[in-house]
């Protein structure tokens, strides 16, 4: 038993080390990710905000990357203006309830989404209605619109201003990748901001 948990442990580690290989080798991926810092911060440098939703893990990823930002990733410095729309649990059961779960997060971009807004959705599969819904809705809004995505971009794909496509069908591997490039568009967020001084 505890020969194949190690072999499965050292399957699982190689699986996603081979995600990273094809993200690192993927140019217009790392190029995707180096746009996605420049919009973000261009955005912050305005007096916008980056607003983030996801569902599921991807929901997870969604405030995980928002602490990044109000807290600190790297290095102490400014609070930066993030939000994300999967983390009251009143209104998104109150939208859910009296529209419906496609609508949870397009009511939230009614509410606080503005012209000059970045929109960040993360979808494994690039096709969660509600954040088709949503991006449809922020577009017509003003708001620039950022995808992270797996390899095929879904719905979401000609959706967005910028896609970062993971090289993986695997929702497990996709989500592994995504928390890395998103630490390293926040990284990118928080050198162009507040460079580091020490």
């Amino acid at each position: 038993m505890e020969a194949e948990a190690n072999r499965f442990a050292r399957s699982e580690i190689e699986r996603t080390l081979n995600v990273l290989r094809d993200t690192l080798a993927d140019g217009t991926l790392i190029a995707a990710v180096e746009s996605a810092g420049t919009l973000c911060a261009q955005a912050i440098r305005a007096g916008n905000k980056i607003l983030f939703a996801g569902n599921g893990g991807s929901a997870a990823d969604a405030q995980h990357l928002v602490a990044e930002l109000v807290g600190k990733l790297a290095y102490d410095r400014p609070a930066m203006p993030a939000l994300s729309l999967t983390t009251d649990t009143s209104i998104l059961t109150a939208v859910g309830n009296d529209y419906g779960y496609e609508d949870v997060f397009v009511r939230q971009i009614g509410a606080l989404g503005v012209a000059g807004d970045i929109f960040v959705g993360i979808s494994t599969s690039g096709r969660s209605k509600n954040l088709v819904k949503a991006f449809t809705a922020a577009r017509g809004r003003g708001l620039k619109l950022i995808s992270m995505t797996g390899a095929t971009g879904g719905d979401l794909l000609p959706l967005s201003d910028i896609c970062m496509r993971i090289p993986s069908t695997d929702t497990q591997k996709i989500q592994e990748a995504h928390i890395v490039l998103g630490h390293i568009f926040c990284g990118l967020v928080e050198r162009a901001i507040h460079p580091r001084t020490h």
